[in-house]
């Protein structure tokens, strides 16, 4: 039986999220009645205070009917694992919102990045707390630095794919292979974060080494395309003279930025985990 649990919205975490939901709103609202702009970061910039409002209010929702307790999976592990995904979320629509949507007139885009500093601040405020629980009380493969990873993997993939335009690689089959290097490991990341949600790993005997050598495969595979994609995104390809803001130029520099984050943190992945397994067949 569902019962109702006042105590979900009083405690600090409860009053974070309360408030985190109320601005996450205000963010998307104050943005679109500022008006629609043809951009594919103004369009990341407000799928990430939506996409941080529903599961913000589904989570409030989910634990004030208790309703929480009755789901198949590590739920802490869960709202810890999102809080730090919205905190990384809003932080880059702190940095590109204002970069490149606002000016000295135009209060409300001035009023959208304000508050969506504020929700990055909040949601850290949820990881913080979450933190400082006693040893033990959060158990989940998200609330480890290799699940941590895991998410900002695909957390910085999700910013490739918003600066990718089919002109800048349909050309060029060896821009189309860093593509496919892009989705292939996103897909493989997202796959390891469902089953380890849904723990679904007891099914998967040697599920530790396949990850294992997935970081690894990924690794290699993300040093392929940092050589490549600058090498063949700005041969005989200058900067246009009349490039402004967001011009496709532009774009091939954050998809290279991008890519080496992601190359780094596929690296400390690999280390981390090779490390792990290593100290466990030791004892």
């Amino acid at each position: 039986m569902i019962h109702v649990d006042v105590h979900s919205l009083t405690q600090p975490v409860g009053i974070l999220r309360l408030m985190a939901a109320i601005l996450t709103c205000v963010c998307f609202s104050l943005v679109a009645s500022a008006g629609y702009v043809p951009s594919p970061y103004w369009a990341w910039c407000m799928f990430t205070w939506c996409f941080c409002f529903f599961f913000t209010l589904l989570i409030l929702i989910l634990e004030f009917t208790t309703f929480s307790a009755k789901l198949p999976f590590a739920w802490d592990d869960f709202t810890t694992a999102f809080a730090m995904l919205a905190s990384l979320m809003c932080l880059a629509a702190c940095v590109i919102y204002p970069t490149f949507f606002t000016c000295a007139v135009c209060y409300r885009q001035i009023g959208a990045s304000v508050v969506s500093c504020v929700c990055c601040g909040l949601y850290v405020g949820e990881v913080t707390l979450n933190r400082l629980r006693p040893s033990g009380q959060i158990r989940g493969f998200l609330s480890t630095p290799p699940g941590m990873m895991k998410m900002l993997e695909t957390f910085l993939a999700c910013l490739i794919f918003t600066s990718l335009e089919e002109s800048q690689y349909g050309h060029s089959p060896e821009l189309q292979w860093c593509v496919a290097v892009y989705s292939l490991c996103f897909i493989l990341a997202m796959l390891v974060i469902l089953i380890t949600v849904g723990q679904l790993t007891s099914l998967l005997p040697f599920f530790d080494k396949m990850v294992i050598v997935y970081d690894i495969l990924a690794a290699v595979m993300y040093l392929t395309a940092m050589l490549i994609w600058p090498l063949f995104s700005f041969r005989n390809n200058r900067r246009p003279a009349n490039c402004g803001y967001l011009c496709s130029w532009d774009k091939l520099v954050m998809v290279t930025l991008m890519t080496i984050l992601n190359f780094c943190v596929y690296v400390l992945d690999s280390v981390y985990s090779i490390r792990l397994v290593l100290s466990v067949s030791a004892e």
